[in-house]
């Protein structure tokens, strides 16, 4: 675990390119209703074969931004027939592989959660799966551009016991990873060395708690 000082303060922006700026509009605006709060002309920028650009900004709560790249006269990239517009997989890239970089934006509530739901079905991008998985609910569906969007809520705060657990997990994964053979026994072996391993002082920092 890192002892370093934590100073930032959530997502400033998320940026992705678009080659369909008026889909991109309806879906997020339209559909969703996050508001358009910033752009930029931008005529001139970089090098010089860099084109003329717009770069538009979506609130999504909590002073946090979605923002998108629309290029004046770039075309779609070729490639693979899976992906999006900023990557173009080969037909055999496993599908999970791909749909693993999403965007989650997290709602307060189920009822919230629902109304997104609602506005997703009535539009042309209606909700591809509704998942409950550990400690969240899950609605998913794909942008105009084909990124997956993911809205989220909590359906129980995580416990202090869990953000321990999950410390120990990512240390024996990065453990595992470095040795020959990576894999979810090694990585439930390692993990269950480490906690031995630091058992005692766990009980110790336990000791002066309560003195």
């Amino acid at each position: 675990m890192s002892d370093l000082p934590h100073k930032v303060r959530g997502v400033d922006h998320v940026a992705y390119p678009t080659f369909d700026p008026a889909a991109t509009v309806e879906f997020y605006r339209d559909v969703l209703g996050f508001p358009v709060v910033h752009s930029i002309c931008a005529a001139g920028w970089g090098p010089e074969k860099h084109p003329d650009f717009i770069h538009f900004f979506f609130d999504i709560g909590n002073d946090d931004r979605l923002a998108f790249f629309y290029y004046f006269g770039l075309e779609p990239f070729d490639g693979g027939p899976q992906g999006d517009s900023y990557s173009r997989f080969a037909e055999d890239v496993p599908i999970f592989f791909i749909r693993s970089r999403h965007l989650a934006i997290h709602v307060d509530s189920e009822a919230d959660l629902m109304e997104y739901r609602r506005r997703l079905d009535g539009s042309d991008w209606p909700v591809e799966m509704q998942i409950q998985h550990e400690t969240i609910e899950s609605i998913y569906t794909h942008d105009p551009n084909g990124y997956m969007i993911e809205l989220t809520r909590a359906m129980r705060p995580v416990t202090p016991q869990e953000d321990l657990d999950a410390n120990l997990t990512i240390d024996a994964l990065i453990d595992i990873v470095r040795g020959p053979d990576p894999s979810m026994a090694n990585l439930l072996t390692r993990k269950a060395e480490l906690i031995v391993e630091r058992a005692a002082d766990w009980s110790a920092e336990n000791e002066v708690g309560v003195s």
